[in-house]
């Protein structure tokens, strides 16, 4: 299915993306492709030959109070995907309604990279966001998640508006991680006096992996790394967005070739 973009109603934008990825002929490609509004991705890429990348883009640039966006990720016969974004996600001032977004993402004893660009909430936004993912007890995956409050850089702090991010791992149907954070009206407790916060999880990790990161020393950032149920999480804090993301893909980077068997090579809009 395939739409043109529509002007917002008073409700705001109503956005959509459902992708299929599935291997063929040799390499993971997009099956099935369907969007509703300004949420799309652009064409696939093949730095490594067989694993897809691909770019998830919102036109309008930024998420206001009323928005809804779904993005839907199934991965399954065998593929590998990596999906990321262009530029850093934002959820700007809300003039008293909601922003939402729903994104689901499963994998079926293939393996999914989930690597996003951090997302940026200005202050007074009012956003409800929560991310799933569902594997099989097969699947592989590295992922991350990370939330600047504020604009630390212009010293505008997210002293007011409310945030409920949440972020959920299943496997085979048995919970592994169901992460809830709310933030309202400027209360940051358990945050230290940080502005940024991220969580990196790999399935299925080992003990060698958990070792690995631990050893690494990212400047800037605060780190904290266990392993449960199969299951690496990274937690970060800093005091801009840049230092965990800058952690995460160091992490990544150690990773990849002990969980995914493959020399971490970076989506190309990163260089950009």
């Amino acid at each position: 299915m395939s739409a043109t973009l529509e002007h917002p109603s008073a409700q705001g934008w109503r956005a959509q993306l459902q992708l299929t990825f599935a291997r063929r002929a040799g390499r993971t490609r997009i099956v099935e492709r369907q969007h509703r509004g300004p949420l799309l991705v652009q064409r696939p890429f093949y730095p490594e030959e067989d694993v897809c990348h691909a770019y998830i883009v919102h036109p309008p640039g930024g998420v206001v109070g009323g928005d809804e966006l779904a993005l839907n990720v199934d991965v399954r016969d065998g593929a590998h995907a990596l999906i990321t974004t262009p530029a850093a996600a934002k959820f700007y001032r809300s003039n008293g309604r909601t922003a939402r977004q729903q994104q689901l993402l499963r994998s079926h004893d293939t393996a999914l990279e989930w690597l996003p660009q951090e997302s940026i909430f200005y202050p007074e936004a009012k956003v409800r966001s929560t991310t799933r993912i569902e594997l099989s007890a097969g699947a592989k995956f590295i992922g991350w998640e990370i939330a600047c409050l504020g604009l630390p850089a212009r010293r505008q702090q997210f002293i007011a508006g409310e945030l409920h991010l949440h972020l959920e791992l299943w496997v085979d149907g048995t919970p592994l991680l169901i992460d809830r954070l709310r933030i309202a009206e400027g209360n940051q407790w358990g945050l230290g006096g940080h502005e940024a916060i991220g969580t990196m999880v790999a399935y299925p990790a080992t003990r060698a992996m958990v070792d690995a990161v631990r050893e690494l020393t990212p400047t800037g950032v605060e780190t904290g790394v266990t392993l449960v149920d199969k299951t690496l999480i990274c937690r970060a804090l800093a005091a801009q967005g840049e230092p965990i993301k800058q952690a995460f893909i160091e992490n990544w980077q150690t990773l990849r070739p002990q969980l995914l068997d493959r020399a971490a090579t970076p989506p190309r809009i990163w260089a950009t």
